[in-house]
């Protein structure tokens, strides 16, 4: 794959466009700048250098020390953490090297910033293919009245939707509710659109009846993080955007998670993580019963030990462990970025296991590529356990599930009905979180003579990615390139989606229905470039 990877890059030019190759000119021009800066200051410039590097191991490990200890010993690992860079940044003023350093880092991002452009002018990263749609006649919105601090209200979501023509379910939050029930009466009542303002639990709950009666479903960002409108493209500042696609909006085809027999648009974690969401006080103190059960957690004296099989690879007592609807692009424990597709057909993996403070300083100084820390993708994840029920979060909410518990996908079976316009739906901008190679930006800058163009994916992939007018399904026949389901394609149309993984038909190159091998690791490359190449 790197090797393809690298012959894709070669050339950086795409007919006479040689914006590529002179991004990342530029991108070696700072970075050579960088060092160069950095060289200027002599010996004090590596020893500020050399300093640095040992602030974050000691930022690292003091971390760790904090994360993992009570009382004074967390107290000690604490001040570690914070006094590490601070004494960097005082030994670089007294070293009269700080304007130069400070040169050095910023050439540094500059250099970064190039470098990515010119690897996503190569290589343009293709957005979920649109379908143009009838605007629904009868559409039901399901909306939370306390969801996101009290949104719906604030942003006068009701009195907007009924003057689109919307009928408004509101819920009263005094009473446990069903939203699965509601929404599966609205839909025995004749509404051929589903809508949620709410969390993403409550959207996972009535996304699986959408797609169970095969009715398009609106998402109104009205939750408190909304990590799947984040991903959709759509505006989490003013979830009354949202409604403009009951007037002129197009559709997404996306897939569906499921664990155990509950959906999920987003993630599952298992682990500490959530272990910990399953305490009373965590909703009024989060950081402070974090902090509280930690300790036990991350050196196993507390919890259940889990074992995770995702595909061929086997996860032996992660300390956390999540799995996502669609991978990623590049992510680690600390921020997950986002995923720049909802339509792949595979589940994303990350599972940290940190035992010492010698793999947290590597988990700092190489990220995700440190030993500690497993990125892979796989169509299915078995979560084993040594009891009979452990705690899981499913989309941020707290459950307990019968293990073993089983994770998949259902593959493209969930209309979305979005606004036409959205301020995230730039698939550059979606994509902007992706490892960097220096490798490939070298091989643009200077391409090897005789060398052709980039391949941006029209070859392979841009039929199949072009959108409606190009797609199997605005033709009325079944996909080439899309996993297929048992009775999930008929009469041009998606139905009878199995909660199960996609079963493949074989395929020419080796791996059947274009998918990719169960067991991909994605330790060195974004998780675009593991996802088989010919899927829309």
């Amino acid at each position: 794959m790197r090797e393809r990877e690298g012959e894709k890059l070669t050339g950086g030019v795409h007919g006479t466009d040689h914006r590529p190759r002179e991004l990342a000119q530029v991108a070696l021009l700072c970075a050579v700048g960088a060092v160069v800066a950095l060289a200027v200051t002599g010996l004090h410039g590596l020893l500020v250098l050399f300093c640095g590097l040992l602030g974050l191991v000691v930022t690292a490990v003091g971390g760790w020390w904090a994360l993992t200890h009570h009382g004074p010993p967390r107290i000690v690992g604490a001040v570690g953490a914070v006094a590490a860079p601070v004494g960097v940044l005082v030994l670089a003023v007294t070293s009269n090297v700080a304007l130069l350093v400070l040169i050095a880092l910023g050439l540094w991002i500059v250099g970064l910033a190039f470098a990515r452009a010119a690897l996503r002018a190569a290589r343009p990263p293709k957005p979920m293919p649109l379908r143009e749609t009838p605007a629904p006649r009868r559409p039901v919105l399901i909306m939370n009245p306390r969801s996101g601090g009290g949104k719906v209200e604030r942003f006068q979501l009701v009195r907007r939707a009924q003057e689109l023509g919307a009928e408004v379910v509101v819920l009263d939050t005094s009473v446990q509710q069903d939203v699965a029930q509601l929404a599966r009466r609205a839909v025995a009542e004749g509404a051929d659109l589903l809508g949620v303002a709410g969390g993403d639990g409550t959207q996972a709950l009535v996304a699986a009846v959408a797609a169970e009666h095969d009715v398009p479903f609106l998402v109104i960002s009205a939750g408190t993080r909304n990590h799947f409108a984040m991903d959709l493209g759509l505006d989490r500042t003013n979830p009354a955007t949202c409604l403009d696609a009951l007037r002129d909006g197009v559709e997404l085809t996306v897939d569906l998670g499921r664990v155990g027999d509950r959906p999920f648009v987003n993630t599952v974690s298992f682990g500490a993580y959530a272990q910990i969401v399953q305490s009373p006080q965590y909703r009024d103190a989060k950081t402070a019963t974090a902090l509280d059960a930690l300790p036990e957690l991350l050196l196993g004296t507390d919890g259940p030990r889990l074992t995770a099989q995702a595909g061929s690879h086997r996860l032996e007592a992660p300390q956390a462990l999540l799995v996502s609807n669609n991978p990623y692009a590049a992510p680690d424990p600390v921020s997950l970025g986002r995923r720049p597709r909802l339509d792949r057909g595979v589940l994303g993996v990350l599972g940290v296991r940190v035992d010492n403070p010698a793999q947290a300083a590597e988990l700092a100084l190489r990220g995700a590529r440190a030993t500690g820390l497993t990125v892979l993708s796989a169509r299915q994840v078995t979560v084993h356990a040594d009891v009979a029920e452990i705690p899981v979060a499913v989309d941020g909410e707290a459950l307990m599930l019968p293990t073993p518990v089983e994770c998949s996908l259902a593959v493209h079976a969930l209309r979305v009905r979005v606004p036409r316009d959205r301020p995230g739906a730039d698939p550059a901008q979606q994509d902007r979180s992706r490892r960097l190679d220096w490798r490939n930006v070298i091989r643009l800058a200077f391409p090897p003579s005789g060398s052709g163009s980039p391949d941006r994916g029209s070859s392979d992939r841009g039929s199949s990615e072009s959108g409606p007018s190009g797609s199997a399904a605005s033709q009325g026949s079944p996909p080439a390139n899309r996993a297929w389901e048992d009775g999930a394609w008929a009469n041009g149309r998606w139905k009878d989606r199995p909660w199960t993984s996609a079963q493949a038909g074989s395929r020419p190159g080796g791996r059947p229905g274009g998918a990719p091998a169960e067991d991909d690791r994605r330790t060195n490359t974004p998780p675009e470039e593991h996802l088989w190449e010919n899927r829309p």
